[in-house]
């Protein structure tokens, strides 16, 4: 079955760094464009970044620019989220997507989330 799953939240305190890591068993995952979401305690899932499918080309929610770097390896089907400077506004669970266009068809997929804590 076809799944990503997400690892590497925690708790840090503000300032600090974490890396999340999403691990996909999708077959030709690298034709996926992946990204990152996360949604706070009352709120809305929110889009935070994403990385396409052949040249890798990357994009960041205004909050994290600067701050959070995202990369895949295409051979390990693996996408990391590198966070650093946290802040306590990046409290949330954070998500991994995967999505592509295909023949005509949409194929999405979500991991079950990771939770990320930042407090003093």
């Amino acid at each position: 079955q076809a799944q990503l799953v997400e690892s590497g939240g925690g708790l840090v305190q503000p300032g600090g760094s974490l890396r999340l890591s999403c691990v996909g068993s999708i077959a030709n995952m690298d034709y996926y464009a992946i990204g990152w979401f996360r949604q706070a305690p009352g709120k809305d899932r929110e889009w935070v970044s994403c990385i396409s499918t052949s040249r890798g080309t990357e994009n960041y929610e205004d909050s994290v620019k600067g701050r959070f770097t995202i990369s895949r390896d295409n051979a390990k089907n693996t996408i990391n989220l590198q966070m650093y400077n946290l802040k306590p506004e990046d409290t949330a669970v954070y998500y991994c997507h995967a999505d592509q266009y295909y023949s005509g068809s949409y194929y999405e997929y979500w991991g079950q989330g990771t939770q990320v804590t930042v407090s003093s």
